[in-house]
């Protein structure tokens, strides 16, 4: 009878830690604020478009999909901050191979760097002590990054493994890759810092605009009392005001996606 081994072959990674960063989970304060956001601006669209709480209960669905654009948009933010974490450590491991230290200690070494640098439960603190705990149980260095990839979701991650790999395999230059991947995150990276910056006074610009019709129906609303009656609560009037929320909908998310620019 063949016997059955207790012990994880070496070269394979064990699965559920640390996490998968392709979705992004909220906090109990994050749902919590989230949820009283959206209640606000479903009982301001309500209040302006319909004058109804009829309309209010009918929109709370709808909160549905917007803790999901959160949810996303949260999730880019953070893919941004773990691939600058990233980049930062890879230069520091860069710098101890050039220093002459061997793949492990060269990890040992930029973890005690980073740890002057960042929060020990940040992404970077998490990965790189997950690494030194599997490079001493003997998981190849290129199955480690290859995991990492695959966790993070992130492209220049991904190739950049795939990179090492190969290399690993040919016997390549592992400083070389390493410095040249390193530079290409970087410089995609100041792109996007770049544009973002070029961006933003567009963007502010962009927000004023999404706010303009719900200030000038409030305004309206208020300064007026009576003349937009005739949009309330008759079968024209609420096909009308649902059909100019229906264009303000569809303008703001157009405006959101001609500001994001990937790179």
């Amino acid at each position: 009878m063949k016997k059955r081994s207790s012990t994880k072959a070496a070269g394979s990674v064990p699965r559920g830690y640390p996490p998968d960063y392709g979705t992004y989970t909220f906090s109990r304060r994050q749902l919590a604020c989230n949820l009283l956001a959206y209640l606000a601006l479903d009982a301001v669209f309500a209040a302006l478009f319909y004058r109804s709480v009829i309309a209010f209960l009918v929109f709370l669905p709808g909160v549905w999909l917007f803790l999901k654009h959160r949810r996303k948009e949260l999730n880019r933010r953070r893919k941004q901050q773990i691939l600058a974490e990233f980049t930062t450590g890879m230069q520091m491991v860069n710098a101890s191979l050039q220093a002459g230290y061997a793949m492990e200690n060269a990890f040992r070494e930029a973890t005690a760097e980073l740890r002057k640098i960042y929060p020990g439960d940040s992404f970077i603190m998490t990965e790189f002590r997950y690494i030194l705990t599997q490079l001493g149980l003997n998981v190849p260095v290129e199955t480690l990054l290859s995991d990492l990839g695959r966790r993070t979701h992130i492209e220049d991650i991904i190739n950049m493994a795939e990179v090492f790999q190969t290399a690993k395999r040919t016997g390549g230059d592992m400083i070389g890759i390493i410095r040249g991947a390193v530079t290409s995150i970087q410089a995609k990276t100041q792109t996007r810092e770049e544009i973002e910056a070029n961006l933003s006074g567009k963007a502010s610009e962009q927000k004023i605009m999404s706010a303009a019709p719900l200030a000038i129906i409030a305004y309206t609303s208020l300064t007026s009392p009576g003349f937009l009656d005739v949009c309330y609560h008759n079968t024209l009037g609420i096909l009308i005001m649902s059909g100019a929320l229906v264009i303000y909908a569809a303008a703001y998310l157009w405006g959101q996606r001609i500001m994001r620019i990937e790179v």
